[in-house]
């Protein structure tokens, strides 16, 4: 009979793949799923793999175990704090979060237990959450004198100013209702039903076709980071080019003509 493999040899991030969606999980279950160096190498590999996949139509992040994620592996950190160490995690970890935003699949985050500090912040880059109805969220990094300063840049841009400064100021868990209502999460299930959720959610988008969704994905964070104006010409230019592209013809034509419509893909 063969031993059980210890929590450092397994793979740090799972990849399964189901009709059309990649999910990706997080493997430190002992460790609550913290970032370490290895999780975050092999969660970067893992979204470079899906970027390019033509199979895969939507991404799920998930957390083995017992809860999402808490944030990065502060064991790890005080292990090895000098500059090119630290400096090096945090860079790669806004380059993750960045991959994230700039894949051509709708990403979900799928949220059960615990998310906090990076952990947050990785809920906040994806681009849409369904969370377990007892998860909880915090950037509790100031309570041990660190700053939530990267977790802040994502979770300034899900919820409101004054909400995201109080999130990082005071490091008070929120819950799951708390983050509906806050603009954090997209939908609340019982922990039971998560899943299934998080499944009906994948297959809407799953109906949609590729290209558009692509396209929609690269303009909608395009435009938030523009002036209006320019927002507004770039929206313009994205949805004549969607109008007259085989996508938005058949899709109008089919409104036009009262049946389905078959998308190229």
């Amino acid at each position: 009979m063969n031993a059980p493999l210890d929590d450092s040899v397994k793979p740090p991030v799972l990849r399964m793949d189901e009709e059309g969606i990649a999910t990706l999980t997080l493997n430190r279950p002992a460790q609550f799923n913290a970032i370490d160096s290895a999780l975050l190498g092999a969660l970067q590999t893992a979204l470079d793999a899906v970027a390019g996949d033509l199979a895969v139509r939507v991404v799920v992040i998930a957390g083995a175990g017992r809860a999402f994620c808490p944030g990065h592996d502060l064991k790890e950190m005080l292990a090895n704090s000098n500059e090119a160490f630290i400096g090096d995690l945090f860079r790669r970890c806004c380059d993750a979060m960045l991959t994230i935003q700039r894949l051509p699949q709708p990403v979900i985050a799928k949220v059960h237990g615990i998310a906090t500090a990076a952990g947050c912040q990785l809920v906040a880059a994806c681009d849409l959450a369904v969370a377990a109805a007892d998860a909880r969220f915090a950037t509790s990094g100031i309570n041990f004198g660190l700053f939530c300063a990267t977790p802040g840049v994502a979770v300034s841009r899900n919820v409101s100013r004054k909400r995201a400064f109080e999130m990082l100021m005071t490091g008070d868990f929120i819950d799951a209702p708390t983050a509906l209502s806050w603009g954090l999460v997209n939908r609340v299930a019982a922990p039971g039903a998560l899943d299934a959720e998080t499944l009906a959610l994948a297959r809407t988008l799953l109906k949609q076709p590729r290209q558009v969704i692509a396209a929609g994905k690269k303009l909608f964070y395009d435009q938030l980071e523009q002036p209006i104006a320019d927002a507004y010409a770039a929206a313009a230019c994205a949805i004549t080019r969607n109008m007259l592209g085989p996508d938005g013809q058949e899709g109008v034509g089919a409104f036009v003509e009262k049946r389905k419509p078959h998308w190229q893909d």
